[in-house]
């Protein structure tokens, strides 16, 4: 495993962490339990030690739940130090005119994605499809929630899966504005300009998201199951 790969795991094992405020002792549990302990013990992480106190304490009635919590500390920890030795913080700020850099960021982003991947921007068109969406690896799902450009947008959409088979859905919000993409259920960017033109007439910033990020993925989450599929 390369160092993504590992965020990736780590990454993957905090999203499916079982509540961890109730009491413990279903199979799920020691599987979550085994998972955790493994991609901490890893050489490249190095917090094999802790993770082996705190996993034996897990169960526990009494302790439980705070060494659940410390041992998502330390998938937290360690998800932060390895993102900093290899793409580094998703925040970019963007002069206008710097739409490579613009792309590159989003690029990056996209390649991170290991099963779904979310956009909402009211002005996803089919430039935004060629531009983008041959980056997402192969068996990622797509979601587009669009407004705007669908008439444009849903061509496009067509004539890429029939040639990548990328699984796309697009539905159509309204009364949305902002634009995000969210990673695997686990990560959040905003954009201040729209994704198709990020850099180009404008200055703009591509800002991660941290204590908003579950708020805002239920919110747009939610929008995404209120709204009609594009046909």
């Amino acid at each position: 495993m390369d160092l993504k790969d590992i965020v990736a795991e780590i990454e993957d094992v905090i999203r499916t962490v079982p509540d961890i405020y109730t009491s413990w002792g279903a199979p799920a549990h020691f599987e979550w339990i085994g998972r955790a302990r493994a991609i901490l013990s890893r050489r490249e992480v190095g917090l094999g030690l802790e993770a082996a106190g705190l996993s034996a304490r897990c169960m526990s009635n009494n302790a439980g739940d705070s060494a659940r919590a410390q041992i998502l500390i330390l998938l937290q920890n360690a998800r932060h130090t390895l993102r900093m030795e290899t793409v580094g913080p998703m925040s970019l700020a963007v002069h206008k005119g710097m739409v490579f850099d613009y792309f590159d960021r989003l690029r990056e982003i996209i390649e991170e994605a290991r099963s779904d991947i979310f956009f909402v921007d009211p002005y996803l068109d089919a430039d935004f499809v060629s531009r983008y969406l041959a980056f997402a690896r192969p068996g990622v799902a797509v979601r587009l929630l669009a407004r705007e450009k669908v008439k444009t947008l849903m061509p496009a959409v067509a004539t890429f899966t029939q040639q990548h088979g990328t699984l796309i859905e697009v539905r159509v919000g309204s009364g949305f504005h902002d634009r995000f993409v969210f990673v695997d259920g686990a990560r959040g960017v905003q954009s201040g300009a729209s994704f198709k033109d990020g850099g180009a007439k404008t200055p703009t910033v591509l800002l991660e998201l941290s204590d908003a990020l579950q708020p805002l993925l239920k919110m747009y989450s939610d929008l995404w199951i209120s709204s009609p599929t594009a046909s």
